[in-house]
């Protein structure tokens, strides 16, 4: 049998998957086109779990990509252009039998790598189901105080519009997809073990379907394509994990109570935070309008608990108190999961939004080398015009300092940041960019920093 890197990179070894090219930064035209960058995975180990300390690097990034693409194989994702469309070739690959039983190997191996940090985080709520209910309820006040440190950082960015942009493309990576996960439990013969979950399912559904419109619409009224993954290099792997764990529960239906924890979770985090988003909008873009988070269904601690005891009265009549156990799991682990993208991406804008600081610091550490004759760990790179790197993120601090050409540097959508001889930018650990030669060729370095060398900045 293969070990878990050859298994993922004989996934990753699929055409849709290729590194992407100068004209595919944005893709609006080929859903089953998802760069992936798989001549990383040479040096990436899937073998083994990430820690929680660790759910940002960029083995978590690459592996979100490919998991979320597993997980896309069931579904209807339709070519954009009939017979000898690019997108055509694609569908095939993507459909095919073989990458099907591919897919199916590597999701074992990444969910393993991707999600068992969260089991050294679980803590068993032991006692009846009002204790959970008030669990429930408590964590819905506690989101309603501190709906999203992102949020906050978006709207005080200096560069508000990107800001809020690069907030609203991460959304395209969670909503669709939560609304397949939900999808995938409506299917079944199980009306007489839990009579009311399906029609609490569809009801969920229906809402999700009936604000479909509303999504495109906020999407093209801030200019941005509403077509599936237009923005699949622009997205954190953060943005894909809570709707890579809720699509990896709800395809086990052994961990049914945690699919509908996990769920119940996403319903508080979708509504306390659309306020946020809303209010981000408008002042970001003036007249474009909210209503895809302005008619979100609101959560009020008595329908919670109500919709608690619903899902989980006849559970727990099959089966006794490992019904609750598990909705508690997957509950927490939606809840930590959340948490974590929220930091991401607040950590991210406020990068982006102070690019200019990051060059002066870049200038002092590139001096500090010098000056002190510094050792230090350092890559080198010839690159040929229009050579492109598909984004990515760096798991230490390293410097971008050209030598000779010139190159597109990118964090966001729609910014293109020139970089010519002479030029220097910190890259932070676990941050997301890309890049693509502008001249015949281009010589850059990137030095790692230490967290040492770095304070001293």
């Amino acid at each position: 049998m293969d070990d878990p890197n050859g298994i993922v990179r004989r996934y990753a070894a699929n055409s849709p998957l290729r590194s992407a090219t100068a004209e595919e930064l944005v893709n609006d035209d080929n859903p089953f086109r998802r760069p992936v960058r798989p001549h990383d995975l040479g040096f990436l180990d899937y073998g083994k779990p990430l820690t929680a300390e660790l759910v940002l690097r960029l083995s978590s990034l690459l592996g979100h990509r490919m998991l979320r693409t597993v997980h896309d194989t069931d579904l209807l994702f339709l070519p954009s252009g009939g017979e000898g469309h690019p997108s055509r070739e694609d569908a095939d690959a993507f459909r095919s039998t073989e990458n099907r039983l591919n897919g199916q190997q590597a999701a074992g191996v990444l969910e393993h790598h991707l999600f068992d940090w969260l089991a050294d985080e679980h803590t068993p709520l032991d006692g009846p189901l009002t204790g959970l209910v008030a669990h429930v309820q408590a964590v819905l006040e506690e989101r309603r105080a501190a709906p999203s440190r992102a949020l906050d950082v978006a709207r005080s960015c200096r560069h508000r519009k990107q800001a809020a942009t690069f907030a609203l493309v991460q959304l395209t990576a969670d909503r669709p997809a939560a609304q397949s996960a939900v999808a995938r439990t409506l299917l079944g013969d199980y009306d007489t073990a839990h009579p009311a979950l399906r029609g609490l399912l569809l009801e969920d559904y229906t809402d999700r379907a009936a604000r479909a419109a509303d999504y495109r619409r906020l999407l093209t009224d801030v200019d941005l394509s509403a077509e599936p993954y237009a923005y699949w290099q622009f997205l954190l792997s953060s943005s894909f994990a809570g709707a890579n764990h809720l699509h990896t529960v709800a395809h086990d239906h052994g961990r049914l109570s945690e699919f509908l924890g996990a769920w119940v979770y996403r319903r508080i985090e979708e509504a306390v935070t659309a306020g946020g988003y809303a209010e981000m909008v408008r002042e970001a873009y003036g007249n474009s309008d909210p209503a895809y988070f302005t008619g979100a269904p609101p959560v009020t601690g008595e329908s919670l608990a109500a919709l608690t005891r619903q899902l989980l009265e006849p559970l727990l009549q099959r089966f006794g108190s490992e019904a609750s156990v598990s909705f508690h799991r997957g509950f927490e682990d939606a809840r930590r999961l959340a948490a974590v993208a929220d930091g991401d991406l607040a950590v991210q804008l406020d990068w982006a939004d102070r690019l200019d600081e990051y060059k002066v610091k870049a200038e002092k550490l590139d001096a500090m080398i010098k000056e002190n004759a510094l050792e230090v760990d350092l890559e080198t790179f010839v690159e040929s015009h229009e050579e492109t790197s598909t984004t990515h993120v760096h798991d230490d601090h390293r410097l971008v300092v050209v030598e000779v050409g010139q190159m597109h540097f990118w964090n966001n959508v729609g910014e293109m940041i020139p970089m010519d001889e002479g030029d220097k930018l910190l890259i932070p650990a676990e941050r997301l960019h890309g890049s693509m030669v502008r001249s015949g060729t281009c010589t850059y370095h990137q030095p790692v920093i230490t967290e040492d060398l770095l304070s001293q900045v």
